[in-house]
């Protein structure tokens, strides 16, 4: 087994399978180690209670909270990580998002960087992971300077009566930008079928453009240059005497411990993994944590309000895939609430066995007739709300005796619970909520702390690594040779589903890193190194 690289990526999911889609092309020796397998294609991939009772598809490890309480939480370890079983909404973020936003319960900060330096980025993005939508309906939407590449979902007949309806009131539903492989123009050529097993579910056609199907496997496959080693677990990262560059990547191979080295390092676990990481890998030069110089690293956990409720009518929903619309009315507040409040969509169609598995807590009464089940799920129209949570150090990842803690205390709730409120009424208006209910079959009512499918921020980057642990590339205020690429960077999260801005971001990095690794900018020139010395690869334990 080789043992040195031009550069290690630690993860394959929106952040380094993107990047690893990205460097494939260049050349360069890259090794990408996974934690875990490919998903499996089996039935079960689309089978309720396999998927949400059994949580077949989600980690049996065992975090703890700040009360020391058990925490199972809510993510997969497999190529592609949680983009095979994400719902494939792939939004920008707004303009204002980028910049200083106050909010009723605290403040956003500014990024060093702007809209206009992601732009171009969310627009290859979009190609890369063959989004479907269409511009000019949403008033919040930033300016594209492309078109998506593919044209919207269509509304099924009941979504587009809601829709019509919403219209009325004055709204603005606009179709979702989704990451599906969908052909509507000649169905008999499309991977997708259109199916109501999609939102939270792995795809058993492989039709969902995700990391793996969409940026690791053609990599993999194209590219002799670049080495994909699965069931690879990262234990810690070695650096050399000073600590000033990673000499050596730890991991767990097939029950064996395995040393490999390379001139750049990427950690893209996933935002709560990769802080881990680094906090399991302090050393005599980083007691607190490789590259924590700043006591951040692990501080700024966020992961969103996020919530699911379920509006019942006498109406029947034949919908099967639902997941097509979305609202942004409310997003930047209100009339009488000058504060942001949020973004809504539609949830993918909840079925029978979902509704069962909540069925103690539904409306304060147990259900226990499966027609009673069927009969909520087939009038049901099912939708997801998300504000803002906010950037709070005491939000954040620990490590204590080799288990994750994670310590969230909630914020901003003001503006999610007056979305909630808001959206209810607007449900309840256009006769699309006779009785509203909470939901808590995927991603419960108001999420729990084990809901970190939308984590982040968890080791920020910016200018001064004082604040900081990640500059402006992503590269470690602390070590030359270490990138985080995933959604720890995130100094806010915004109201909409990060992913498109995470692998925007890797998109970014890429360059980033294709320029570094030029023969003028590594190594060989004189003033990089002596701007970023590059020291020998004995390891500092």
């Amino acid at each position: 087994m080789n043992s040195y690289y031009d550069i290690i990526i630690i993860g394959t999911g929106a952040g380094g399978g993107t990047l690893a889609h990205r460097l494939a092309p260049t050349g360069k020796k890259i090794l990408v180690l996974e934690r875990g397998s490919f998903l499996p294609r089996e039935k079960e991939n689309w089978d309720t209670a396999s998927v949400f009772e059994q949580d077949r598809y989600h980690t049996t490890e065992v975090w703890r909270d700040q009360t020391g309480q058990a925490l199972h939480p809510g993510t997969g370890y497999f190529v592609g990580g949680n983009t095979k079983v994400y719902g494939g909404a792939l939004f920008r973020w707004r303009e204002r998002d980028f910049e200083q936003v106050h909010h009723k319960d605290g403040i956003s900060p500014e990024w060093p960087l702007k809209y206009r330096d992601f732009e171009p980025y969310y627009t290859q993005a979009e190609k890369l992971y063959e989004v479907h939508g269409q511009h000019g309906l949403d008033p919040t939407e930033p300016i594209a300077t492309q078109d998506y590449p593919f044209p919207p979902i269509r509304h099924e007949p009941r979504i587009q009566e809601i829709h019509d309806a919403l219209q009325t009131k004055g709204l603005h539903p606009f179709y979702m930008p989704l990451a599906i492989k969908l052909n509507e123009a000649s169905r008999h050529l499309s991977p997708c079928i259109r199916c109501n097993t999609c939102d939270g579910f792995p795809c058993l056609v492989n039709a969902k453009a995700d990391a793996d199907i969409n940026c690791v496997r053609p990599a993999d496959e194209s590219h002799d240059n670049l080495t994909l080693l699965t069931e690879a677990k990262a234990l810690r990262l070695h650096t050399s005497p000073s600590g000033r560059e990673v000499t050596a990547v730890e991991a767990e191979v097939a029950g064996q411990v395995h040393l490999f080295s390379a001139d750049i390092v990427v950690v893209s676990c996933g935002a709560i993994n990769s802080a881990a990481l680094l906090l399991r890998s302090a050393n005599d030069q980083h007691p607190n944590g490789l590259a924590n110089r700043s006591d951040q690293v692990g501080r700024n956990f966020m992961k969103h309000q996020n919530g699911a409720i379920v509006g019942l009518t006498k109406k029947l929903n034949p919908t099967q895939f639902q997941k097509t619309m979305a609202v942004n009315d409310f997003y930047w507040g209100e009339k009488g609430f000058d504060y942001p409040m949020g973004h809504v969509q539609l949830l993918g169609k909840v079925n029978a066995d979902m509704i069962a598995l909540d069925s103690p807590a539904i409306a304060g009464i147990s259900f226990q007739d499966r027609e009673v089940f069927t009969s909520m799920a087939n009038h049901s129209v099912d939708w997801w709300l998300t504000a803002e949570d906010l950037p709070d150090a005491n939000n954040r990842v620990l490590v204590q005796e080799n288990t994750i803690h994670l310590h969230y205390t909630d914020n901003n709730t003001t503006a999610f619970d007056r979305l909630l409120q808001r959206w209810a009424e607007v449900l309840k208006s256009i006769d699309c909520g006779d009785r509203i209910l909470p939901c808590s079959f995927y991603f419960r009512k108001k999420i729990p702390l084990q809901g970190v499918a939308h984590q982040c921020g968890t080791c920020r980057f910016g200018e001064d690594p004082q604040t900081s642990v990640l500059d402006i590339n992503c590269r470690t205020h602390d070590v030359d040779n270490l990138y985080v690429v995933d959604g720890s960077f995130f100094r806010s999260s915004a109201a909409v589903n990060p992913t498109l801005t995470i692998i925007a971001n890797a998109l970014r990095v890429g360059d980033h890193l294709i320029e570094r690794m030029q023969p003028n900018n590594y190594k060989g020139d004189e003033q990089w190194q002596l701007q970023h010395p590059i020291e020998s690869h004995s390891v500092a334990s």
